[in-house]
Protein backbone atom coordinates (compact mmCIF):
# COMPACT_ATOMS: atom_id res chain seq x y z
CA UNK A 1 0.00 0.00 0.00
CA UNK A 2 1.59 3.14 -1.18
CA UNK A 3 0.97 6.45 0.50
CA UNK A 4 -1.52 9.02 -0.57
CA UNK A 5 0.02 12.25 -1.82
CA UNK A 6 -1.95 15.95 -0.88
CA UNK A 7 -4.67 16.34 -2.09
CA UNK A 8 -7.39 18.68 -1.95
CA UNK A 9 -10.31 18.43 0.27
CA UNK A 10 -13.96 19.60 0.23
CA UNK A 11 -14.12 22.86 3.36
CA UNK A 12 -10.44 22.24 3.80
CA UNK A 13 -7.11 23.45 1.98
CA UNK A 14 -5.70 19.89 2.15
CA UNK A 15 -5.05 16.95 4.08
CA UNK A 16 -2.37 14.48 3.99
CA UNK A 17 -2.22 10.82 4.42
CA UNK A 18 0.99 8.77 5.61
CA UNK A 19 1.95 5.12 6.28
CA UNK A 20 3.68 5.80 9.44
CA UNK A 21 1.48 7.14 12.26
CA UNK A 22 4.27 9.27 14.01
CA UNK A 23 4.59 10.89 10.65
CA UNK A 24 0.78 11.44 10.04
CA UNK A 25 0.77 13.07 13.71
CA UNK A 26 3.92 15.54 13.25
CA UNK A 27 2.24 16.93 10.20
CA UNK A 28 -0.79 17.55 11.61
CA UNK A 29 1.44 19.13 14.28
CA UNK A 30 3.00 21.58 11.62
CA UNK A 31 -0.01 22.20 9.53
CA UNK A 32 -2.24 22.90 12.29
CA UNK A 33 -0.58 24.27 15.47
CA UNK A 34 2.75 25.73 13.85
CA UNK A 35 0.91 27.07 10.61
CA UNK A 36 3.68 25.93 8.25
CA UNK A 37 2.75 26.62 4.33
CA UNK A 38 1.60 23.55 2.20
CA UNK A 39 4.80 24.01 0.19
CA UNK A 40 6.97 23.04 3.20
CA UNK A 41 4.66 20.38 4.84
CA UNK A 42 4.94 18.51 1.43
CA UNK A 43 8.59 18.65 1.74
CA UNK A 44 8.37 17.74 5.25
CA UNK A 45 6.45 14.64 4.05
CA UNK A 46 9.08 13.73 1.19
CA UNK A 47 12.09 13.74 3.14
CA UNK A 48 10.02 11.82 6.22
CA UNK A 49 8.53 8.96 3.63
CA UNK A 50 11.58 8.53 2.13
CA UNK A 51 13.73 7.69 5.35
CA UNK A 52 10.59 5.14 6.26
CA UNK A 53 10.73 3.41 2.85
CA UNK A 54 14.79 3.25 2.72
CA UNK A 55 14.39 1.74 6.70
CA UNK A 56 11.72 -0.81 5.17
CA UNK A 57 13.58 -1.77 2.11
CA UNK A 58 17.28 -2.07 3.32
CA UNK A 59 16.65 -2.62 7.38
CA UNK A 60 12.71 -4.15 6.99
CA UNK A 61 12.46 -2.10 9.91
CA UNK A 62 8.81 0.23 9.75
CA UNK A 63 9.28 2.34 12.89
CA UNK A 64 10.84 5.47 11.55
CA UNK A 65 10.99 6.65 14.88
CA UNK A 66 13.81 3.80 16.01
CA UNK A 67 16.10 4.65 13.20
CA UNK A 68 19.87 4.56 14.73
CA UNK A 69 22.63 7.46 13.56
CA UNK A 70 24.18 4.47 11.86
CA UNK A 71 20.96 3.73 9.89
CA UNK A 72 20.65 6.99 9.10
CA UNK A 73 23.81 7.51 7.81
CA UNK A 74 23.64 4.71 5.55
CA UNK A 75 20.63 6.71 4.13
CA UNK A 76 23.31 9.79 3.68
CA UNK A 77 25.45 7.47 1.93
CA UNK A 78 23.13 6.34 -0.76
CA UNK A 79 21.96 9.80 -1.54
CA UNK A 80 25.33 10.93 -1.79
CA UNK A 81 25.85 7.64 -4.26
CA UNK A 82 22.76 9.12 -6.26
CA UNK A 83 24.81 12.42 -6.51
CA UNK A 84 22.08 14.04 -4.56
CA UNK A 85 23.51 17.64 -3.25
CA UNK A 86 25.02 18.50 -0.28
CA UNK A 87 22.21 21.18 0.48
CA UNK A 88 19.76 19.17 -0.17
CA UNK A 89 20.82 16.70 2.17
CA UNK A 90 21.44 19.11 5.08
CA UNK A 91 17.49 20.36 4.38
CA UNK A 92 16.40 16.63 4.91
CA UNK A 93 18.64 16.31 8.06
CA UNK A 94 16.88 19.39 9.27
CA UNK A 95 13.18 17.78 9.10
CA UNK A 96 14.68 14.88 10.76
CA UNK A 97 15.86 17.11 13.79
CA UNK A 98 12.33 18.40 13.83
CA UNK A 99 10.53 15.81 13.25
CA UNK A 100 12.81 14.05 16.57
CA UNK A 101 12.52 16.76 18.60
CA UNK A 102 8.67 16.34 18.53
CA UNK A 103 9.12 12.81 19.18
CA UNK A 104 11.04 13.86 22.17
CA UNK A 105 8.72 16.03 23.22
CA UNK A 106 5.71 13.54 22.91
CA UNK A 107 7.66 11.16 25.08
CA UNK A 108 7.90 8.41 21.99
CA UNK A 109 11.62 8.83 21.95
CA UNK A 110 14.15 9.61 24.94
CA UNK A 111 16.85 11.26 22.63
CA UNK A 112 17.50 11.99 19.08
CA UNK A 113 19.84 9.90 16.51
CA UNK A 114 20.26 13.13 14.76
CA UNK A 115 23.02 14.17 17.88
CA UNK A 116 25.67 11.75 16.61
CA UNK A 117 25.00 12.73 12.48
CA UNK A 118 27.36 15.11 11.21
CA UNK A 119 25.87 17.10 7.94
CA UNK A 120 27.84 17.03 4.77
CA UNK A 121 29.46 20.49 4.37
CA UNK A 122 28.64 22.77 1.71
CA UNK A 123 29.74 25.71 -0.12
CA UNK A 124 28.83 28.68 0.50
CA UNK A 125 26.32 30.16 -1.87
CA UNK A 126 25.43 33.82 -1.99
CA UNK A 127 22.19 35.02 -3.70
CA UNK A 128 22.19 35.79 -7.09
CA UNK A 129 20.70 39.33 -7.79
CA UNK A 130 19.68 41.40 -10.48
CA UNK A 131 22.29 44.66 -10.73
CA UNK A 132 20.71 48.07 -10.64
CA UNK A 133 20.70 48.93 -14.19
CA UNK A 134 18.94 45.77 -14.97
CA UNK A 135 15.84 46.79 -12.24
CA UNK A 136 16.02 50.29 -13.92
CA UNK A 137 15.28 49.05 -17.26
CA UNK A 138 12.90 46.55 -16.01
CA UNK A 139 10.95 49.44 -14.85
CA UNK A 140 11.81 52.63 -16.89
CA UNK A 141 11.91 50.72 -20.46
CA UNK A 142 10.34 47.52 -20.78
CA UNK A 143 6.90 47.57 -22.31
CA UNK A 144 3.90 45.58 -20.92
CA UNK A 145 0.58 44.75 -22.53
CA UNK A 146 -2.22 46.79 -22.25
CA UNK A 147 -5.11 45.96 -19.99
CA UNK A 148 -5.53 43.75 -16.97
CA UNK A 149 -2.86 41.58 -17.71
CA UNK A 150 0.06 44.17 -18.42
CA UNK A 151 -1.05 45.97 -15.12
CA UNK A 152 -0.68 42.77 -12.99
CA UNK A 153 2.50 41.87 -14.92
CA UNK A 154 3.92 44.99 -13.62
CA UNK A 155 2.49 45.13 -10.45
CA UNK A 156 3.94 41.93 -9.30
CA UNK A 157 7.11 42.85 -10.55
CA UNK A 158 7.06 46.03 -8.49
CA UNK A 159 5.51 44.45 -5.39
CA UNK A 160 8.73 42.19 -5.52
CA UNK A 161 11.11 44.18 -5.97
CA UNK A 162 9.46 47.07 -3.63
CA UNK A 163 8.90 45.18 -0.45
CA UNK A 164 10.98 42.01 -0.47
CA UNK A 165 8.25 39.71 0.20
CA UNK A 166 8.24 35.97 -0.82
CA UNK A 167 5.96 34.26 -3.62
CA UNK A 168 3.26 33.31 -0.84
CA UNK A 169 2.93 36.14 1.02
CA UNK A 170 2.51 38.05 -2.55
CA UNK A 171 -0.31 35.55 -3.35
CA UNK A 172 -1.95 35.95 0.19
CA UNK A 173 -1.83 39.66 -0.06
CA UNK A 174 -5.67 41.04 0.57
CA UNK A 175 -6.73 44.81 -0.99
CA UNK A 176 -7.20 45.40 2.88
CA UNK A 177 -3.52 44.72 3.37
CA UNK A 178 -2.31 47.59 1.62
CA UNK A 179 -2.60 50.74 3.70
CA UNK A 180 -2.71 53.78 1.28
CA UNK A 181 -2.98 56.45 3.84
CA UNK A 182 0.37 55.11 5.73
CA UNK A 183 2.35 53.98 2.38
CA UNK A 184 2.54 50.69 4.07
CA UNK A 185 1.39 46.84 3.52
CA UNK A 186 0.90 44.04 5.90
CA UNK A 187 2.60 41.10 4.85
CA UNK A 188 1.45 37.27 6.94
CA UNK A 189 4.58 35.87 6.58
CA UNK A 190 6.02 32.08 7.71
CA UNK A 191 4.72 30.64 11.04
CA UNK A 192 1.54 33.66 10.45
CA UNK A 193 3.46 36.10 11.80
CA UNK A 194 2.42 39.33 10.49
CA UNK A 195 4.86 42.04 9.71
CA UNK A 196 4.24 45.66 8.19
CA UNK A 197 6.85 46.93 5.22
CA UNK A 198 6.56 50.57 4.25
CA UNK A 199 5.99 51.11 0.58
CA UNK A 200 7.17 53.84 -1.78
CA UNK A 201 4.12 56.49 -2.40
CA UNK A 202 5.15 55.74 -6.24
CA UNK A 203 4.20 51.88 -5.64
CA UNK A 204 1.30 53.38 -3.33
CA UNK A 205 -0.60 55.02 -6.12
CA UNK A 206 0.51 52.12 -8.79
CA UNK A 207 -1.48 49.47 -6.23
CA UNK A 208 -4.24 51.68 -6.35
CA UNK A 209 -4.74 52.06 -10.20
CA UNK A 210 -3.88 48.26 -10.42
CA UNK A 211 -7.41 47.65 -8.31
CA UNK A 212 -9.36 50.07 -9.90
CA UNK A 213 -7.99 47.93 -12.90
CA UNK A 214 -8.70 44.33 -11.80
CA UNK A 215 -11.90 45.62 -10.10
CA UNK A 216 -13.06 46.85 -13.61
CA UNK A 217 -11.90 43.55 -15.29
CA UNK A 218 -13.09 41.04 -13.28
CA UNK A 219 -16.95 39.78 -13.04
CA UNK A 220 -16.80 38.56 -9.87
CA UNK A 221 -14.60 41.14 -7.23
CA UNK A 222 -12.04 39.59 -5.45
CA UNK A 223 -10.80 40.53 -1.59
CA UNK A 224 -7.49 39.22 -3.04
CA UNK A 225 -5.05 41.13 -4.36
CA UNK A 226 -3.77 39.30 -7.50
CA UNK A 227 -6.32 37.17 -9.42
CA UNK A 228 -6.71 35.64 -12.81
CA UNK A 229 -9.15 36.52 -15.62
CA UNK A 230 -11.73 34.78 -13.64
CA UNK A 231 -11.59 36.41 -10.27
CA UNK A 232 -10.03 33.46 -8.90
CA UNK A 233 -6.52 33.86 -6.27
CA UNK A 234 -3.68 33.82 -9.05
CA UNK A 235 -1.94 30.58 -9.05
CA UNK A 236 1.65 30.61 -7.66
CA UNK A 237 3.15 29.25 -11.09
CA UNK A 238 1.69 32.40 -12.83
CA UNK A 239 4.23 34.53 -10.79
CA UNK A 240 7.16 32.49 -11.24
CA UNK A 241 5.75 32.45 -15.06
CA UNK A 242 5.78 36.07 -14.96
CA UNK A 243 8.68 36.85 -13.21
CA UNK A 244 10.72 34.23 -15.83
CA UNK A 245 9.38 36.60 -18.37
CA UNK A 246 10.45 39.75 -17.78
CA UNK A 247 13.98 39.24 -15.86
CA UNK A 248 14.96 37.52 -19.17
CA UNK A 249 14.35 40.83 -20.86
CA UNK A 250 17.06 42.50 -19.26
CA UNK A 251 19.41 40.29 -17.43
CA UNK A 252 21.73 37.25 -18.42
CA UNK A 253 21.66 35.86 -14.71
CA UNK A 254 20.98 31.94 -14.79
CA UNK A 255 18.17 32.08 -12.16
CA UNK A 256 15.26 34.22 -12.70
CA UNK A 257 12.60 33.89 -9.61
CA UNK A 258 10.54 35.45 -7.68
CA UNK A 259 13.03 34.88 -4.76
CA UNK A 260 15.63 36.49 -7.13
CA UNK A 261 13.43 39.87 -6.35
CA UNK A 262 13.67 39.18 -3.05
CA UNK A 263 17.46 38.69 -3.07
CA UNK A 264 17.74 41.87 -5.18
CA UNK A 265 15.87 43.87 -2.49
CA UNK A 266 17.97 42.98 0.13
CA UNK A 267 21.30 42.94 -1.77
CA UNK A 268 20.52 47.05 -2.85
CA UNK A 269 19.20 47.81 0.19
CA UNK A 270 22.49 46.32 1.89
CA UNK A 271 24.96 48.10 -0.80
CA UNK A 272 23.05 51.44 -0.25
CA UNK A 273 23.87 51.54 2.98
CA UNK A 274 21.24 49.83 5.01
CA UNK A 275 21.09 48.87 8.61
CA UNK A 276 20.95 44.79 8.49
CA UNK A 277 18.64 44.88 11.58
CA UNK A 278 16.02 47.01 9.87
CA UNK A 279 16.68 44.40 6.54
CA UNK A 280 16.04 41.42 9.18
CA UNK A 281 12.48 43.20 10.16
CA UNK A 282 11.63 44.05 6.11
CA UNK A 283 12.23 40.47 5.09
CA UNK A 284 10.69 39.01 8.15
CA UNK A 285 13.58 36.69 9.01
CA UNK A 286 13.47 35.04 12.06
CA UNK A 287 17.60 34.64 13.27
CA UNK A 288 20.04 37.67 12.02
CA UNK A 289 22.02 35.04 10.85
CA UNK A 290 19.72 34.61 7.51
CA UNK A 291 20.26 38.11 6.83
CA UNK A 292 23.67 38.08 6.90
CA UNK A 293 24.82 36.34 3.70
CA UNK A 294 23.63 39.76 2.14
CA UNK A 295 26.52 41.34 3.52
CA UNK A 296 28.89 39.53 1.58
CA UNK A 297 27.71 40.93 -1.91
CA UNK A 298 28.42 44.38 -0.13
CA UNK A 299 31.92 43.69 0.85
CA UNK A 300 32.15 42.43 -2.77
CA UNK A 301 31.31 45.63 -4.07
CA UNK A 302 33.71 47.43 -1.28
CA UNK A 303 36.32 45.21 -2.81
CA UNK A 304 35.97 45.97 -6.35
CA UNK A 305 35.60 49.86 -6.22
CA UNK A 306 38.91 49.24 -3.80
CA UNK A 307 40.72 47.98 -6.67
CA UNK A 308 39.35 50.53 -8.87
CA UNK A 309 40.06 53.41 -6.95
CA UNK A 310 42.82 53.22 -4.87
CA UNK A 311 46.14 53.99 -6.57
CA UNK A 312 47.77 51.18 -5.52
CA UNK A 313 45.49 48.02 -5.41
Amino acid sequence: MERLKVRTAPGSPYYLYTMSPHIQSFLNYIQYERRYSRHTIESYQNDLEQLYFYLKSEYQKEEIELASHLEIRSWMVSMMEAQTSPRSINRKLSTLKSFFKFLMRKGVVKKSPLAKVLAPKTAKRLPVFVEQNGIDKLMKEVEFPEGFEGARDRIILELLYGTGMRRSELLGLRETDVDSYNSQVKVLGKGNKERIIPIQPALRDAVKEYIGIKNAHTAHPSLYLLVDDEGRQLPAGKVYQTVKKYLNLVTTIDKKSPHVLRHTFATHLMNNGADINAVKELLGHASLAATQVYTHNTIDKLKNIYKQAHPKA
